[in-house]
């Protein structure tokens, strides 16, 4: 294979924990492009076919929430045929779903397509894969890593958004789904040649750990029950459901609204297309550098202080939109300030689930937390589309969010503080 020989090319110079880390970030950067496509389609769509709003908004929920949904089980066939093998499977779906996508006409292709294949295919970069790198590659700096991780959420933005904005408005919907098949065309070699399965797989130890010569046996049985299994294990933990449930918010408040809405909103507003996704690009750049930040600081803070902190400055953000004015200035002040904090509370909520049922079992946990996620991420997409629908504004959806946000403040500082398994 590949990767043991280029491991050994550049040992003594750079530990392959970084290479493998590069992988699934550029995987999870690409994924991330496809998933944020539909946010740049939604007018397009409704101008090509006359589908409504609500419409289209009820096929990026199901995005969401498969995404969501599936990830939990992505992480058990992880440990039945391994991480690797996952991830390739993963990016297959997503192509077949983005090349299917060319040739939609109608709703129930819009739903197939972008909804139900997409959806699955993005879990292979979605967040219980991150912690499975960052538990599997790195002893040290590990929240750091998943920082650096969820960084691809950012970066992804960054890259694509303004690209595929100018893609929608320029050539239409259609080329918007070309361009991320080729995205998809591109990681699958990516993740082949250069992803080792683990540090034992390459003769090396974690990033700060020890080679361990006995390789910790793989689960055995039907990848779907182990991962209810886990799920078994969660929930007879109360904290579990206090991360769960503000994690839920999270998702809400982010991908579900203002990933999936924000463009819309400001083409309400007077701004193009092309304008506004630049401005949720522009969300990237400050996400890049807060979700380092994030991870670096959780490496050394206590995460429900940090948690509390994001929860209620992104509440009070998405409350005060709506009254800003709406000009350049306040938007491109609510994309940097909400940027730094988007995906910030994810190295938080993974040390929380590592300290309390172990490094071993919080990816499968992580996978499950990250589902509740994608349902509130579900709920705001198809909320926010139906409350546009009926009173013309996207206010009360933001008023909402930001309500929720404040009740996740609340609820993260309640998590116990009990006994922990060792990471």
């Amino acid at each position: 294979m590949f990767a043991p020989t280029f491991a050994r090319l550049i040992a003594g110079r750079l530990h392959s924990a970084w290479i493998a880390l590069g992988v699934t970030f550029v995987t999870m950067m690409g994924t991330v492009g496809v998933r944020s496509a539909p946010g740049v389609i939604i007018v397009p769509l409704r101008d090509a076919f006359g589908w409504d709003v609500a419409t289209i908004s009820a096929a990026i929920s199901l995005n969401l929430l498969l995404l969501g949904l599936v990830g939990p089980f992505t992480a058990g066939l992880m440990e039945a045929i391994g991480l690797k093998n996952t991830i390739l499977s993963c990016l297959t779906v997503l192509l077949a779903g983005t090349v299917l996508s060319i040739f939609i006409s109608e709703p129930w292709h819009l739903f197939m397509t972008w909804g139900a294949l997409i959806g699955i295919g993005v879990s292979g970069g979605a967040m219980g894969m991150a912690a499975a790198v960052a538990n599997r590659w790195f002893t040290a700096h590990r929240s750091l890593a998943m920082g650096m991780l969820m960084a691809a959420n950012a970066a992804g933005q960054l890259v694509f958004l303004p690209i595929l904005g100018r893609v929608a408005q320029d050539h239409g919907w259609r080329a918007v789904s070309v361009a991320v098949a080729v995205v998809v065309v591109c990681l699958l070699p990516v993740v082949f040649l250069f992803l080792p399965e683990s540090p034992r797989a390459i003769g090396l130890g974690s990033l700060g750990g020890q080679f361990e010569a006995t390789a910790p046996p793989r689960r055995a049985g039907n990848p779907f029950l182990l991962t209810l299994r886990g799920l078994a294990d969660g929930v007879r933990s109360f904290d579990f459901w206090l991360i769960a449930v503000s994690f839920a918010i999270c998702g809400f408040s982010t991908a579900g609204l203002v990933g999936t809405h924000f463009i819309a909103y400001c083409v309400d507003e007077g701004y193009s297309q092309v304008v506004s996704a630049g401005l949720l690009g522009s969300l990237g750049v400050s996400s890049l550098l807060g979700s380092i930040a994030a991870g670096w600081l959780t490496d050394r803070c206590d995460a429900r202080a940090m948690l509390l902190g994001i929860f209620v400055l992104r509440g009070v953000s998405l409350m005060l939109l709506p009254y800003s004015g709406f000009d350049m200035v306040s938007l491109t002040a609510f994309a940097v300030f909400n940027g730094v904090e988007w995906v910030a509370t994810v190295p938080p909520i993974v040390k929380l689930l590592n300290e309390v049922f172990g490094k071993d079992r919080a990816p499968v946990l992580v996978a499950w937390v990250y589902a509740l996620h994608q349902v509130g991420s579900a709920l705001a997409a198809m909320g926010a589309g139906i409350v546009r629908e009926v009173s013309g504004s996207y206010v009360p959806a933001f008023l909402a969010a930001g309500i929720a946000c404040l009740l996740a403040a609340w609820l993260v500082m309640r998590i116990g503080r009990g006994a922990t398994v060792p990471a």
